[in-house]
């Protein structure tokens, strides 16, 4: 996931309806953008298979294709809506920064003490400041304090997740989650003695709750949505995520049900390729009337970034070809005035093409235009990967399904 630092939303109380716990939010004013070179390596640790980083277990982690899971009566396992059992789930309220950030309010312990955290599609662990900490980050952050909470059990085992900036260090503690109106018993989590530089220390959320597959997990902590299907808190064994854009509606994740409201037409969906991001095959790119076809290409779909990384040369080109220009700090800008006539950008998931409009993947920073599109050479075993995050899932409901292993799309509402 990308860490940014950006205005805050306010959160006002639960509305309840159908079942489904909604949380309204309100949005203030934006503040200028972090530096974004230090965000795209913040992405590319978390992504590349050189060093140990968040979710990827370190060098040498071999990752094998789903073979078995894409085959449906001998077809490749693309399919429009139909079997899904469309229940409303228990929903967990997102507040949005700026476009750029989306967090929920989760509890750990008893009585509760209540974290922010990025609900990311990209990484698989629980982690939050824990009491010990006493980087810079931690004084800005709500920590977690064992000896308040009487459902709290010792584990004590180290872990460690290596970012550009430095390494995030801590132990294991083990605690009982409320996530929404959900309660996991006897979660295993990261409580963080030490948070490397100041991107922690900006992020306006206090620790992150990976959504990733469990081969990707620190520690192999069994990350705690397969803890709700273990101790069958979910009726069905999925997540969804509509991710808002408006001033007073960061979105919603839902979990054990597909929320109809969230969306219109069909569901599309596609096999994951590999289990260990939500990555599905990416076929081909179309930008304005150019087609860029692919072979061995994934496209990991990740809740925990504002960005599009895609491979370095490919950024370069349409960068140049919606005339963005590059600043001190990495990013690329172009003229506001020009974002309503830049070309169509669609992605083709499962022979099906998912198109952005300019006003989609042009990210309106404090009244400067910021291109979504960020160079990142990552090459795993089975193919290269591109980065899909929150420009593309605004616009895109996505259903993640770990018992078919696939990856649903539909226009969001």
């Amino acid at each position: 996931m990308i860490l940014s630092a950006f205005a805050p939303l306010f959160l006002v109380p639960y509305v309840f309806a159908n079942g489904i716990h909604r949380m309204k939010l309100q949005k203030l004013p934006a503040v200028a953008h972090e530096d974004h070179s230090a965000a795209v390596m913040q992405l590319k640790h978390k992504y590349s298979d050189q060093v140990p980083l968040a979710g990827a277990g370190g060098l040498g982690r071999r990752f094998s294709l789903v073979n078995e899971d894409r085959q449906r009566g001998g077809d490749d396992l693309f399919w429009t809506q139909g079997d899904v059992n469309e229940q409303a789930g228990h929903g967990v309220p997102l507040s949005n920064y700026m476009n750029a950030q989306y967090f929920a309010t989760i509890e750990l312990g008893s009585p509760p003490q209540e974290f922010k955290v990025v609900l990311d599609t990209g990484s698989s662990n629980l982690w939050v400041p824990g009491s010990e900490c006493t980087s810079i980050a931690c004084f800005f952050h709500a920590k977690y304090q064992a000896s308040d909470s009487h459902t709290y059990k010792k584990n004590g085992s180290k872990f460690e997740i290596s970012y550009v900036s430095g390494s995030l260090e801590g132990h294991v503690s083990n605690d009982q989650v409320t996530i929404g109106d959900i309660v996991v018993k006897g979660q295993d989590f990261g409580e963080a003695t030490k948070e490397p530089g100041l991107v922690f220390a900006f992020g306006k959320f206090d620790g992150i709750l990976g959504l990733g597959y469990d081969t990707i997990s620190v520690n192999k902590m069994v990350p705690p949505f397969y803890n709700m299907v273990k101790q069958k808190l979910v009726s069905e064994p999925i997540f969804t995520f509509r991710l808002g854009s408006s001033e007073d509606d960061g979105g919603e994740a839902v979990f054990g049900g597909i929320d109809s409201t969230h969306y219109r037409g069909d569901i599309h969906y596609v096999p994951v390729r590999r289990k260990a991001y939500w990555e599905v095959e990416l076929e081909s790119v179309k930008f304005g009337d150019e087609v860029l076809e692919l072979e061995s290409t994934g496209a990991a779909i990740d809740t925990g970034t504002s960005l599009i990384a895609l491979p370095t040369d490919v950024a370069e080109m349409i960068n140049a070809q919606i005339g963005a220009e590059k600043t001190w700090t990495g990013q690329y800008t172009v003229p506001c005035e020009k974002v309503s006539s830049l070309p169509d950008l669609s992605f083709k998931f499962g022979g099906k093409y998912f198109k952005l409009k300019g006003s989609d993947y042009i990210l309106d920073v404090g009244g400067t235009c910021v291109s979504s599109f960020t160079g990142l050479d990552i090459n795993l075993p089975g193919g290269s990967l591109w980065i899909i995050g929150d420009v593309f899932l605004r616009r895109y409901f996505t259903v993640y399904d770990l018992a078919k292993n696939v990856v649903g799309f539909a226009e969001s509402t």
